[in-house]
């Protein structure tokens, strides 16, 4: 039999995050280590009268293919990428594999070359989410691999997923509509603003956000979720910042990040751990120094630190941010082959300030209790 919270987990994306309905051609793209939730959520997909491909990756292709493919390979544009682009109405990912640093050791230019490949399909696929023509989510299947990286046994792990998840909860999709309404209210008094102050350890960055949406993740996008965010506009990002915990890209860790950001662009930049791959992404097109994101955790029920921005953004009491293109419906005009989120505490001494007022402060708002 099913573990029941997986069945729930894939009640949850098929009905309320991708609103699969009739009709919908989704894509399920997973590791085989996903097997369990791929299965439910297919099995729930094809209930709703869907059209559905299972798209599933093994253990080492990545690997292989990173060490072993030309130039000419890695700058390679897949017809099956352009088709998912213009076909899929909906697409779920489902993160979690067999060993997260399989890509460890890979030349970090060859990942710039291929993010650099694909700018022009993810600038595509990005501006059919704005315009509601493609549905997409992702969200985490718990794994071995996961569970190690978060210091946790396996049952441990899952039981720190389905709770991010709210699966422990009588009525998820109750709970999450609750959340998306105290987050709106949220997003509506920022969107009356033009100017963000942030000030942690190390880090004194301003911005202007005027005209700016902002984003309420209601678990939508994110399984989980918990966030509200916006993008800053592109030539007014002045200071730096400090990263507090490990940004992680294809599972490697760049520590003890530093950004130094001068009329929106990044001009000075350096890790303790990583330098070469940090560089290296800054490098990958003309807009991967621009700030794309800038966020604010709101789930308080996720507070350890698991090397998984999924659960590691939503961290109530951080903020973070994201180089490169601009997500949804935002207003930003930045565009670039990446997007890269990394992760600020809060909690001790952080403030943030709206047109000079302070509205959050050691990890929470001011105004709104959450």
């Amino acid at each position: 039999m099913a573990d029941q919270r997986v069945v729930k987990m894939a009640k949850l994306l098929v009905d309320y995050s991708l609103n699969v309905e009739k009709g919908d051609y989704l894509s399920i793209e997973a590791s085989d280590v996903s097997a369990p939730l791929i299965r439910e959520v297919y099995r729930e997909a094809i209930r709703k009268g869907s059209y559905v491909d299972v798209n599933v990756n093994l253990p080492g292709i990545s690997e292989i293919f990173y060490k072993e493919a030309s130039d000419e390979q890695l700058t390679y544009v897949k017809p099956i990428n352009k088709f998912a682009v213009e076909n899929y109405t909906k697409i779920l990912s489902i993160w979690g594999g067999h060993n997260l640093k399989t890509l460890s050791n890979v030349d970090p230019t060859k990942m710039q070359k291929r993010s650099t490949a694909n700018r022009e399909i993810n600038i595509k696929f990005m501006e059919k989410m704005m315009k509601g023509e493609l549905g997409w989510c992702g969200t985490q299947f718990p794994t071995h691999s996961d569970a190690q990286e978060a210091n946790m046994s396996l049952e441990e792990y899952e039981d720190f997923v389905y709770g991010a998840i709210l699966l422990d909860r009588e009525d998820p999709v109750a709970e999450w509509r609750a959340i998306s309404k105290r987050q709106d209210d949220i997003c509506k008094y920022l969107e009356g603003k033009k100017n963000i102050h942030v000030i942690s350890k190390d880090t004194d960055l301003r911005m202007r956000v005027e005209g700016r949406r902002w984003i309420n993740c209601d678990c939508k996008l994110n399984v989980p979720d918990g966030e509200v965010f916006t993008t800053p506009i592109e030539n007014s990002v002045e200071g730096h910042i400090r990263f507090s915990y490990p940004g992680i890209y294809n599972g490697k860790e760049i520590e003890d990040i530093r950004l130094e950001f001068k009329e929106g662009k990044v001009v000075n930049a350096s890790a303790a751990k990583g330098d070469d791959l940090l560089l290296a992404l800054l490098d990958t097109d003309e807009g991967s120094r621009i700030l794309g994101e800038f966020a604010i955790g709101t789930n308080y029920g996720i507070q350890k630190f698991t090397k998984n921005m999924l659960f590691d953004e939503k961290i109530g009491g951080t903020i973070h941010a994201a180089i490169g293109s601009v997500p949804m419906a935002t207003g930003g005009t930045n565009q670039s082959g990446i997007h890269w989120d990394m992760l600020c505490n809060m909690k001790d001494g952080g403030e943030i300030y709206a047109d000079g007022e302070l509205i959050y402060k050691d990890g929470r708002f001011v105004n709104w209790n959450l």
